[in-house]
This record gives structure tokens, C-alpha cells and sequence, in this order.
């Protein structure tokens, strides 16, 4: 069973709740960085605020020919592909749309909305994330302003998601002189409904996750568990690896998206809570004290989940490239997966770069382990656990 992450999903959202004022706006929106885990909130803030579903566009997927054709000449100078990236994704929403949009929409996240809010001391976004949108907005302002020849508005401000009451007063900031009669309790209800959005996708996403593991309990077979950025669920950044690897037959979690149902967390973190390791299945001071960025926290977080989890019996890591985040994380992350015997493999500096014939034979290698291994480890795993798993995993 393979769970569609957003290829599908990415800009959908229900119908206004409000019956808001219609804005006859088209605002494009970049595919990039941690849109991959908010897209559902800035869709349904959107649509709150009276612009049609359909005149909400984002950009393709990260490509090549995206790239070439709509970034050229405009990138600034980075050592973070991702970022790299975002020149194509800005280039093909000013010139690359047959209806053309009225306003570019690129905020800057600051904070991070996460489970293990309240358990850290921050949920910071990555500080070259939080300057994708100024650099990549420089390069099309370099000889002449892009925006202004084509009449289109750039609205890119700082947004604390992490903290609701924070963001909206900035994004009533943000938009009070671009959407006419616009008020801060229109904008407060339209934050609340798209807060509430973003929490139905993951929770169905969770829900999916859980009818994996459901569904290789009953057949007593494994599943990969997926570490890296919102952004390598992108094709173009995460190279089509999750989907190579699920071609073997091996279902993939991705660690945004595992089940948090509390009886499958008492089963795995039971005896750390007892023994006085852990204060509940969300704290991860013992592993992880430098706790200060939001997706880095939720790695080893996930990590943890996964070394427990007796049928995700491998862990690959994807990275695009050695970060001051990530970098510090490799050690920790491998020793907790691999604490109970299960498998662990890294794709590092994942860039333009497009290795098929290699990646091929990594794969490979890895599902020639898991046939291997597998048994043994979800035997072991399920020993030290003790207790049978719970009923909502056994269905």
C-alpha cells in the first residue's frame, strides 16, 4: 500500500466555511522547502478569504527542464540545492502560466508548526529556508524588477506558524493593503479554519500510515520508514528514491506522517516513560538536547519510532547536503536506528546530480537486505517489546 504523500493532494482544500467576500485574485505559490508540509494551511487560508479554489496555483514540481527553462541566469549563489531550486519554481509562476497571476506568494516561515511542541526548545525553520524567499526574490530584481514589468505583487512575509496568535497579525499585516476591506477578525477566522485543514491532512495521513502497519502485522512483513525534509517528498529534489524502493514491494512511511494513536505510543514507549528515560513519547531531551529546529527534532524523533517499531525494519536518510542541521544529526540518528537491529541507509548530497545507475544498485542492495534481515529483526523487535501490540494495529 503506498500513501500517495502530496503528488495528489498538494493544493487541494474544502470549500470555504465563512461565505467569505469573493477576491477575484490568482495567487501563485511556489512548490518548494516547507511547503511540502504547509501547503494544505496557505490553500485554505486562501480559500477563507474569498479567493477561489482554482486561482490558488502552485508551481510544478522541481525539474530540470524547470529549471533551464524558467530559472536560468537568476539563481543566487548557494550551497543548498533546495534552495537553488526555487529560481524555476518563481520563474515558471511569472512567465510559464497561461492565465497569469496577480499576486506571488512566498512566505517567510520562521516557526514550524509540530508534534513535539511544548516538549523542545524551538520549532525554528532552517535559517537558509527562512532566506530562500529574499534571495530568490534578488535575483529576479537583479537588472530590473520582474514583478513590477509584469504587475504582479510580491507578498513575502515573515510567519511564525508555530505560534497562531503571532501569525495572524502578520499575515493581517501582509495582506490588509492587497485585499480590499479586509479585516483582522476575516483574516483571524480564515488562520483558525486553515489551522484546522492542516490538521485533518496529517491526521488522515497518520490514519494511512497506521493501516500500513496494520496491514504488515497481519502478513508479518516490513516496511521502510523515510527520513529527510518536507521537501524530498519533492520528485525532483528526492530523486523518485521512495518510489524505486516501493517498485520492490516495501511500503513507505515517511516520518512526518506516523500514526500517533495513543495506544500504539503506550505500546512502544511504555517502558522509557517507567524508567524515568523519557517524561512522555514526545520527549527527546535524552537524544537530542540542541533542540532548537523543527524538522531536525522531528528526525530524531521519528528515528526513535522507527527503532521501536518492530515492522519498519529499515530507515533510509535523505540529505541534500552536508548542512550545519543535518550534520550533527548523522551519528545520533544511526545509532538510535540501529540500537535493535534495524537497518540503516543514507542518500547524501542529494543535488542536480541524477545517478540513476547507482541509485539503481543501492536500491537494490537495500531491498536484498531487507529479504535478508527482515525476519530476524521483527522477530527481535517484537521480543523486547513484551507486550502484544495493541488492537489498533491488529485489526
Amino acid at each position: 500500500m503506498r500513501i500517495p504523500i502530496l503528488q495528489k493532494a498538494f493544493a487541494t482544500a474544502r470549500f470555504a466555511e465563512n461565505a467569505p467576500v469573493k477576491r477575484n485574485h490568482r495567487i501563485g505559490i511556489p512548490r518548494v522547502l516547507n511547503q511540502w508540509s504547509t501547503h494544505r494551511f496557505w490553500t485554505t487560508f486562501f480559500v477563507e478569504l474569498g479567493v477561489k479554489r482554482r486561482d490558488v496555483i502552485y508551481s510544478s514540481e522541481t525539474s530540470e527542464a524547470q529549471q533551464l527553462k524558467y530559472g536560468k541566469g537568476r539563481g543566487a549563489v548557494d550551497c543548498c540545492y533546495p534552495v537553488k531550486c526555487m529560481t524555476g519554481h518563481y520563474g515558471e509562476l511569472l512567465t510559464g502560466l497561461k492565465r497569469p497571476i496577480d499576486i506571488l506568494f512566498s512566505p517567510i516561515i520562521l516557526t514550524v508548526p509540530s508534534i513535539l511542541q511544548g516538549n523542545v526548545r524551538e520549532n525554528m525553520a532552517c535559517p537558509r529556508v527562512i532566506a530562500g524567499p529574499e534571495s530568490t526574490c534578488a535575483g529576479f530584481r537583479r537588472e530590473s524588477d520582474v514583478f513590477d514589468e509584469l504587475g504582479i505583487a510580491y507578498v513575502s512575509p515573515a510567519v511564525s506558524l508555530a505560534e497562531p496568535p503571532i501569525a495572524k497579525k502578520q499575515l493581517y499585516d501582509a495582506f490588509k493593503d492587497i485585499f480590499e476591506g479586509i479585516t483582522p477578525k476575516e483574516v483571524a477566522n480564515a488562520v483558525d479554519c486553515a489551522y484546522a485543514a492542516l490538521n485533518d491532512f496529517n491526521t488522515d495521513l497518520r490514519k494511512r500510515s497506521l493501516e500500513i502497519l496494520a496491514s504488515c502485522a497481519a502478513e508479518n512483513r516490513p516496511c521502510i520508514l523515510a527520513l529527510g525534509r518536507p521537501y524530498h517528498m519533492d520528485t525532483g529534489l528526492g530523486h523518485t528514491i521512495e518510489s524505486e524502493l516501493q517498485s520492490f514491494g516495501y511500503p513507505i512511511l515517511w516520518g512526518q506522517y506516523l500514526p500517533l494513536d495513543q495506544p500504539v505510543l503506550d505500546w512502544l514507549y511504555t517502558d522509557l516513560i517507567a524508567s524515568g528515560r523519557i517524561r512522555n513519547a514526545f520527549d527527546i531531551s535524552d537524544i537530542w538536547k540542541t533542540s532548537h529546529s523543527a524538522n531536525t527534532n522531528e528526525i530524531l524523533w521519528a528515528a526513535r519510532y522507527g527503532s521501536l517499531m518492530p515492522w519498519v525494519t529499515c530507515v533510509v536518510r535523505f540529505s541534500s547536503y552536508e548542512c550545519g542541521m543535518d550534520q550533527p544529526t548523522y551519528s545520533p540518528v544511526q545509532a538510535i536506528t540501529e540500537s535493535l537491529g534495524t537497518l540503516f541507509f543514507v542518500f547524501q548530497d542529494l543535488d542536480e546530480t541524477k545517478p540513476a545507475g547507482s541509485v539503481r544498485i543501492r536500491v537494490e542492495t537495500i531491498a536484498y537486505y531487507l529479504e535478508r534481515k527482515s525476519p530476524d529483526i521483527m522477530k527481535k523487535k517484537l521480543q523486547a517489546l513484551q507486550a502484544a501490540p495493541p488492537e489498533v494495529i491488529l485489526q
